[in-house]
């Protein structure tokens, strides 16, 4: 039997937070219009959240907001919550409406890697994102995608051109802080 789904849209799903039918504890996120339970908060997971934002806010310094965790309004049927973003300017600029477009989204992985590789990568290239990092918590080291290109095989028709692993004692410059410099273990709990 065929199971028919139903896609939300980004306005659709932020009025189910407005009128409090989804709330905090649901952990969920939108993402190409189907809503998402996000992966659990394991302390290295916390631990490594924390560290990624400590280091990316030291790295782009102001005229920069690193969020943790906060609704990225990417297009009309995602919004996810991504672990890190930057984006710029003061957080009062988002007020009214979540950022759209920031200029480093970070993931940090542990039991999901395989669909923040695929899946969100896919989305954040369709996107336009052109600086997405996953902190592969298992393996120990940073994935860092940038050059996003159209691919009909991809969950959401595109990907990343460019993908490099990187070690604990190597360092990684963001593509909007090109003067700055993270080193990988600075990320890692």
């Amino acid at each position: 039997m065929d199971v028919q789904t139903r896609k939300w849209t980004r306005a659709e799903y932020e009025r189910l937070v407005e009128a409090e039918i989804l709330g905090p504890e649901d952990r969920v996120e939108l993402l190409g219009g189907a809503m998402i339970c996000k992966e659990p908060q394991y302390s290295p997971h916390a631990t490594s959240i924390l560290l990624v934002q400590r280091a990316l806010t030291g790295a782009f310094g102001s005229g920069w907001v690193v969020r943790s965790q906060m609704p990225v309004a990417l297009d009309d049927e995602s919004e996810p919550e991504p672990d890190v973003a930057v984006v710029p300017g003061d957080p009062r600029e988002y007020r009214d409406a979540h950022p759209a477009r920031p200029v480093l989204v970070v993931e940090v992985a542990l039991s999901r890697l395989g669909f923040d590789r695929d899946r969100k990568g896919s989305l954040y290239a369709r996107a336009g994102i052109v600086d997405y990092w996953i902190v592969n918590l298992p393996d120990r080291r940073l994935e860092v995608y940038r050059g996003p290109v159209p691919d009909g095989a991809a969950p959401f028709g595109w990907r990343y051109g460019s993908a490099l692993a990187l070690g604990p004692e190597e360092r990684v410059a963001p593509l909007a802080a090109p003067g700055a410099s993270v080193t990988v273990a600075d990320l890692l709990p």
